[in-house]
């Protein structure tokens, strides 16, 4: 008997061989009991997205967490088709089949946390830049979690980027059972 997922992870990384992060994030979640991985530069490299099938990973999970690197202050391209063809209005309408669900972002960015406020290199925090997805995960009636952020991903500390990727595990792991907190 296979357990139904709990969490949905949607990663999305155009250069993945590039990235000292991204592929430890991926790895850390992926293997986890209850926790479905859609890498979808590896499953969509031609931006055809298989709704049907996305749909009804989101259906049976009450997670779901957006998983990238932060370019140009947004969403990879690929992340944001999936926004645009899996969650349409007429679909995950409000109070509708995504009703009550929890969505957040794990993201990691160059920069540091100084950064992103006000005075700083980008001027705002972070989350003004997560708006979109907060925005479309409320619009669908789900709930929007604080996101869980890897700050100084172009710097080359691994220990650090290992204790991001083991602190996502952790987050997932207790989602995929049960015992985060709202789960």
């Amino acid at each position: 008997m296979t357990m139904e997922p709990r969490a949905l992870v949607v990663f999305a990384d155009p250069s993945l061989h590039r990235s000292r992060i991204s592929r430890r994030v991926a790895d850390a979640a992926a293997g986890l009991p209850g926790v479905q991985v859609q890498d979808l530069y590896q499953l969509y490299p031609d931006f055809y997205i298989d709704v049907r099938r996305e749909r009804t990973l989101l259906r049976e999970a009450p997670l779901l967490v957006f998983v990238f690197q932060l370019a140009w202050y947004a969403m990879p391209a690929l992340l944001k088709e999936w926004c645009d063809t899996v969650l349409k209005p007429e679909w995950a309408a409000p109070g509708g089949r995504l009703a009550g669900k929890r969505a957040f972002a794990a993201v990691a960015c160059n920069s540091r946390l100084d950064d992103y406020r006000p005075g700083g290199a980008h001027g705002r925090p972070l989350e003004d830049f997560l708006l979109p997805l907060e925005q479309t995960a409320r619009a669908c009636g789900m709930a929007w979690l604080a996101p869980h952020v890897f700050y100084g991903a172009d710097h080359p500390d691994q220990a650090a980027a290992d204790r991001h990727a083991d602190a996502l595990r952790e987050l997932l792991a207790a989602h995929a059972t049960g015992d985060a907190h709202g789960a």
